[in-house]
């Protein structure tokens, strides 16, 4: 009898056929014994090579890039009001697993009434950020009281976004700020796009296996940045999910390197921008 697919590698497949979105068979796909739950699937030596890679790479960048993220830091200073670098919280890596229950076991006919052992101010489980959350650094794009009315997904045409900020999402000068964010360990050159924890949840209810992606570190870059562009509907999350699935059953250096070069076609056409 055929062996039935996890609910990883059913989504996987599920979301991945050629009519879906285009296909990934110009990345090396490993064969694996198993599939991939986390980036600690990978041996320590393989991450020590991409972690030691980022750091190369993102330092290098960072130092060369200097000139251009200055002239970038004086348009956006010049042409719009405001801070020149946007911070905003988004959600890391999440490696927790289930734990058994440490709390101990008491008859409850031997605690006071209305007695409740959690302490509803420090009660984890409340914690929706789902994995470790982290200040992310960009270039401002968007006027200062873009989300006066709360955080919202960015849309086409926005009338929000600056001038000089649409030309920086076209070309994706924004991110380069995100540098600081690889050197830090925070994030890596590839990786899932990190996303905003006031969103997680809901996404999480609509995609089976969403918080999967977690599994792995956020990146500047990745398979879905590159193919799918923006996310701005149900269906373009359900692509990058599956995208960032195929992407960690393929995890290895030589895609890193395939993903950057492509990454570099992507910011001198301005594919898949909003």
């Amino acid at each position: 009898m055929p062996q039935r697919p996890s609910g990883l590698t059913a989504l996987v497949e599920k979301y991945t056929q050629p009519q879906d979105m285009p296909p990934t068979d110009w990345l090396f796909h490993l064969k694996l014994e198993r599939p991939r739950k986390s980036i600690v699937c990978l041996s320590r030596g393989e991450r020590a090579i991409k972690r030691s890679f980022d750091l190369l790479v993102a330092t290098s960048m960072f130092v060369a890039l200097i000139p251009i993220m200055v002239l970038v830091a004086l348009a956006v200073w010049l042409t719009s009001p405001g801070p020149i670098i946007f911070r905003q919280v988004r959600t890391g890596l999440n490696l927790r697993g289930t734990r058994s229950d440490r709390r101990q076991l008491v008859d409850a006919d031997q605690l006071p009434a209305g007695f409740d052992r959690r302490d509803p101010e420090i009660d984890r489980r409340r914690d929706s950020a789902f994995g470790k959350p982290f200040v992310l650094y960009k270039f401002r794009t968007m006027r200062v009281d873009a989300e006066k009315h709360g955080a919202q997904f960015a849309t086409k045409g926005d009338p929000q976004v600056t001038p000089i900020g649409r030309f920086l999402r076209k070309t994706r000068l924004d991110e380069l700020p995100q540098l600081w964010n690889v050197i830090r360990g925070e994030m890596s050159l590839v990786g899932p796009r990190p996303e905003r924890p006031e969103f997680i949840k809901n996404l999480s209810d609509e995609i089976p296996d969403y918080l999967q992606r977690l599994g792995l570190q956020p990146g500047l870059t990745g398979v879905a940045q590159v193919i799918n562009g923006y996310d701005n509907d149900i269906q373009s999350f359900r692509r990058k999910v599956a995208l960032d699935l195929v992407y960690l059953q393929n995890c290895c250096l030589w895609n890193d390197i395939k993903i950057l070069f492509r990454t570099v076609g992507v910011m001198l056409t301005g594919k898949g921008a909003l």
